[in-house]
């Protein structure tokens, strides 16, 4: 992480990138309804937080602070909930003590010493959480311990030869990126959040990346992993595949921190990309472009970037006009020629009723499509807008899903009516929703919704949570899944206890008593 620079403790990423007053203002004249001016960015010492209730005992006090800042950055993530909270200066439930272990041995200590204290640890990567999976909300335990990874951030061994690294699960993204760049190699996981999250925190999550199709879940790239639990360390062997049972790094693929602390794992890399070709297609229907994203996903094509946007979504991104949905496809390899698998994929878009470019850009390394690098840049920079239109009084979230192809036009549709009269309803007054694709895959697809609408004078977490009900219950009614690739944490708790099968439930509710014994690990997600 870079020292010229300040993590923000209340909303996204560099304290350094926020919106000023002004360009909130901006914003937030395209939305009628909102503030006049916006809610000033909140600070530390203008906090109450609760004294802490435990100390760590002294051999572990270094790697320890009780600091308030500490404790705020530490308190909840980046969610539009959290954002709002914050900028009420409203902390509810601060963890007592942030720990930040050095070693794996450490992290044995903390969770030794927690159990017998009957403290609460919750596991902490970058923070980037959006579903409430790294905020303690109380319960029977006294206090409540941050466990912060990120002193674990080195790569410490590479198998060139079985092109795999071995990485400290602490490690961010940039940093983790840095350390292969050494040896020319990439783990190329590039979710939304890279730079402000960790291999951890992907691992805990089951995060999606950089590729819409194929590999799209870090599970994908995922060797072996190492987790401390209460009872003792999990570590599994090295493997391409195996048959031999369940897996055990299945069981803690997406456990969020529940069932144990991901400290380290071997992952699957790959010699740095030095092919490229991307290009954008125009449709004047939405459904055609679903209709042309189900070939291609079925093409065995296989594309880097396959995201559709709908007109209101290419507009914002600055990726169309508003006038016509944009299919955003990108192409990669090494030492392989990429320009014939995209020339393929734009015939095939165009047998959809796609408008194509008569020149296609970045053919094998040229220069990248206009559109493509809009939304890139849009993408990167929308959490930002996000906060400056929260500090406005807009509501500013998104949601994804997934679902199969025979299902996904009817789901498309229903969202967004619901969305549509839940906007009305509760804010008075019509909204903006958005759609795209993220990742897509031969039997189905992700689409991910963004919602910005007006909401009710100091009623902006009351508004977004009826309106999350209302989406909820769409899904529940398509049986499509409560998340794709944000994860669960407490949040999506309601829906995901209807979405998993009682005897699964059963088996990780068994798990968890097995596992940890005392019930200390991240109390509320998924459990308990």
């Amino acid at each position: 992480m870079s020292s010229d620079r300040t993590r923000s403790w209340w909303g996204w990423g560099w304290e350094q990138q926020a919106l000023p007053d002004a360009e909130c203002v901006g914003f937030g004249a395209l939305l009628p309804g909102l503030r006049d001016a916006p809610r000033p960015v909140p600070r530390i010492a203008d906090l109450d937080l609760r004294a802490p209730r435990v100390a760590p005992p002294a051999a572990l006090a270094d790697r320890c602070s009780t600091d308030p800042a500490d404790r705020a950055a530490h308190a909840q993530g980046k969610a539009y909930r959290d954002v709002v909270r914050a900028l009420r200066g409203r902390i509810d439930h601060p963890p007592d003590v942030v720990a930040r272990p050095r070693s794996e041995q450490d992290v044995v200590d903390l969770l030794d010493w927690a159990a017998g204290a009957g403290v609460a640890v919750i596991p902490f990567g970058g923070g980037s959480s959006v579903v409430g999976g790294v905020e303690y909300r109380g319960g029977e335990h006294g206090a409540a311990l941050a466990l912060d990874t990120s002193a674990l951030d080195r790569v410490l061994e590479v198998d060139a030869v079985s092109q795999a690294a071995r990485i400290q699960a602490g490690a961010f993204g940039p940093g983790l990126e840095g350390q292969l760049r050494e040896h020319g190699l990439t783990l190329r996981h590039f979710p939304q959040s890279f730079e402000f999250s960790t291999l951890g925190g992907w691992l805990a999550t089951r995060a999606g990346g950089h590729f819409a199709t194929v590999e799209t879940h870090v599970d994908d790239l995922v060797e072996s992993l190492r987790t401390v639990t209460p009872i003792g360390i999990s570590s599994s062997w090295r493997l391409p595949g195996s048959g031999a049972g369940p897996s055990p790094d299945r069981l803690f693929l997406g456990s969020e921190g529940a069932l144990g602390v991901i400290t380290e794992a071997w992952m699957r890399v790959r010699p740095r990309p030095d092919r490229r070709a991307s290009a954008s297609v125009r449709f004047d229907d939405f459904d055609r472009g679903l209709d042309a994203v189900r070939a291609l996903a079925q093409s065995g094509l296989r594309p880097a970037n396959c995201r559709l946007l709908d007109p209101g979504e290419a507009q914002l991104s600055g990726a169309g006009d508003g006038q016509a949905s944009v299919l955003v496809l990108g192409f990669e390899a090494f030492g392989v020629a990429v320009d014939e698998r995209l020339a393929l994929a734009l015939e095939l878009a165009a047998d959809h009723g796609g408008t194509v470019p008569e020149r296609p850009a970045g053919a094998d390394g040229g220069a990248r499509d206009a559109a493509a690098e809009a939304w890139r840049a849009t993408f990167l920079r929308m959490p930002y807008v996000r906060d400056g239109l929260a500090r406005m009084g807009a509501i500013v979230e998104t949601f994804e899903t997934a679902t199969t192809w025979d299902r996904i036009h009817d789901l498309c549709r229903d969202l967004r009516g619901a969305l549509d009269a839940a906007i009305a309803d509760v804010c008075g007054a019509p909204g903006l929703v958005n759609c795209r694709l993220t990742h897509v895959y031969p039997d189905g697809a992700a689409p991910y919704f963004t919602v910005i609408a007006p909401a009710r004078p100091d009623a902006e977490l009351e508004s977004w949570d009826a309106i999350k009900v209302a989406v909820g219950e769409v899904l529940v009614s398509h049986e499509a899944t409560i998340t794709h690739h944000h994860a669960v944490g407490r949040d999506h708790r309601p829906w995901y206890d209807r979405q998993r099968p009682e005897p699964f439930a059963a088996a990780l509710r068994a798990a968890k008593r097995e596992l940890d014994p005392a019930a200390i690990l991240n109390p509320g997600v998924l459990i308990g």
